[in-house]
């Protein structure tokens, strides 16, 4: 049952969206259409509310320690202001959820998580601190993210944004590196601003006090607003994440998948010198040679393969599609599947059951869609 509004929300309908349930959350699903939002990021910017997404803060003496055990990051190697894309398994090895996890201060780290997963993220972060001189704060800030090739020059024009060297971990805006965040002004408060994204574009989230999230989402709307900048739902962000060859919980990624079969085996420190971190010991005995994994398929034509639609070779189901649309960038149906290993070689020719027609499809490798440099 949606009940949970974020600190935008009367914003989003003054702008005439359309709303639904996202984790519980009434969220914006898109304000005019979706291929007019998918296109306004590719081509100038799009402003996106993630505020439904959740927000930890880790203190205490014995954090490192808590954060080494409790996910699947070494956070000794995270120097100041450096964000990492990681995740917290299940003793299974599962995935609980993937997280993104920021130093963005000298004694305090930052945790965001998908907004469906924040009661599973919550609880197994409370199991795991148990024992460890360490502080878990779950906090109520907004996030909004700017994404698209002119987020830079949006961000720079916005009236009340402001450098402070106080708060900027060494950084400016503009030589901010991918996967890095700092520390900025607007008004009387502080915002974290981070060079990440959900859309495989240039872009920036920003986390800044519920309080101040509508003067922000303004300011930025009127500064990007000649530079092309449309507000942007969750339709759109969807198509975008999935041409960037993003994955999405629930989806791609579950408590079934372990990170190598997702391709993500590369986030998960294993290692002689690693700590023992939840789920560790399950993922160094379950490497099955059968196990699925995920790849990309493309498709001539215009009906694209949906979640849960089966994969064929020959007569064989061999797989299951996670996510698929008619790519707005590209022109042709995209689709990410689950397949036998011996069909997930790139080049692989199969076929999808789209409401009992096979379509022709071939296997490639991911992303689909790379922004230009």
């Amino acid at each position: 049952m949606t009940d949970l509004r974020t600190a935008l929300y009367d914003r989003h309908v003054a702008l005439g969206a359309t709303f639904t349930d996202f984790g519980g959350w009434s969220m914006p699903v898109r304000y005019s259409s979706d291929l007019a939002e998918h296109h306004a990021v590719r081509t100038a910017a799009g402003l996106f509310d993630i505020s439904h997404m959740a927000q930890f803060g880790v203190a205490g003496p014995e954090r490192e320690a808590f954060l080494a055990y409790a996910l699947a990051l070494d956070p000794a190697k995270l120097a100041l202001s450096r964000a990492k894309y990681t995740m917290i398994l299940a003793p299974s090895g599962g995935i609980i959820d993937d997280l993104i996890v920021t130093r963005n201060a000298e004694d305090r780290f930052l945790i965001v998580a998908n907004a469906g997963n924040r009661a599973a993220v919550h609880e197994a972060l409370t199991e795991r601190i148990d024992g460890f001189d360490a502080a878990l704060i779950e906090l109520d800030d907004a996030l909004i993210a700017v994404q698209g090739p002119r987020a830079m020059e949006i961000l720079r024009a916005t009236v009340g944004l402001l450098h402070d060297d106080t708060l900027a971990m060494g950084h400016t805006l503009e030589t901010l590196p991918y996967y890095t965040a700092m520390g900025m002004r607007f008004g009387n408060g502080a915002v974290l601003v981070s060079r990440t994204g959900y859309t495989g574009e240039e872009g920036f989230e920003l986390s800044v006090d519920a309080d101040d999230a509508g003067a922000l989402w303004d300011a930025l709307r009127i500064a990007g607003g000649p530079l092309g900048l449309v507000p942007a739902g969750l339709a759109s962000r969807d198509t975008l994440r999935l041409e960037a060859g993003m994955p999405l919980y629930g989806h791609e990624l579950s408590l079934h998948v372990t990170p190598a079969q997702a391709g993500l085996g590369r986030v998960v420190p294993l290692g002689t010198k690693v700590a023992d971190f939840v789920g560790r010991a399950a993922l160094e005995s379950r490497l099955r040679s059968d196990a699925p994994v995920l790849v990309g398929l493309v498709a001539d034509g215009r009906r694209a393969g949906r979640a849960g639609y089966a994969v064929f070779d020959g007569d064989t189901q061999v797989g299951e599609i996670t996510s698929g649309a008619l790519s707005p960038t590209l022109g042709h149906p995209i689709a990410m599947a689950f397949v036998a290993p011996d069909r997930g070689e790139p080049g692989t020719e199969l076929t999808i059951d789209v409401r009992g027609t096979r379509i022709s499809a071939t296997v490639t490798a991911l992303p689909f869609y790379r922004r230009k440099k």
